[in-house]
């Protein structure tokens, strides 16, 4: 039995669960109005599968946009493929859910940002793993205000240290 709730881990299960959501909805029905992503990934994650020479210019880490031109655009339980344009080159990638650092569509003002040590099983340190937006808390312990009226909520103060 486990000693206690692993929130962050949880967080992040339930995060990368939308993400695939949201990716699953566009591979259906296209990128609706202005929405676009900005996807970072880790490209020495296990079951990242890209081509050699992109893997040589991006040794650890890879910036991708989904916006104007994308196919093959296909959602897995664990992962993602999509073919992208490098150099007028079409190229398929593989992307574990696992392997992303950062999931932003600046559209719409909406961030996620994955901690590198989230796999931690220390069941102790249940927040290690917790997600932040990209676009919020600063870890000044305010709460930041958006443009829009809406509040980002900073969950460091539950944090341990």
């Amino acid at each position: 039995m486990a000693k206690s709730i692993n929130y962050g881990q949880l967080m992040h299960k339930a995060l990368r669960q939308l993400m695939a959501d949201v990716l699953s909805q566009v591979a259906r029905d296209g990128l609706p109005g202005a929405h676009h992503f900005f996807i970072k990934f880790d490209t020495t994650h296990p079951g990242v599968d890209m081509n050699p020479s992109l893997k040589a210019r991006y040794p650890r880490e890879m910036t991708i946009v989904l916006q104007e031109w994308f196919q093959d655009l296909a959602v897995m339980k664990d992962r993602f493929s999509v073919t992208l344009s490098f150099g007028n080159m079409p190229e398929s990638l593989v992307v574990p859910f696992e392997a992303i650092k950062t999931f932003v569509d600046p559209s719409v003002e909406f961030g996620l940002r994955f901690d590198a040590h989230e796999d931690d099983t220390d069941i102790e340190d249940e927040s290690e793993g917790a997600a932040d937006e990209t676009t919020g808390p600063e870890k000044s312990g305010e709460t930041p205000k958006r443009g829009d009226g809406s509040q980002v909520v900073s969950l460091d103060q539950w944090r341990k240290h």
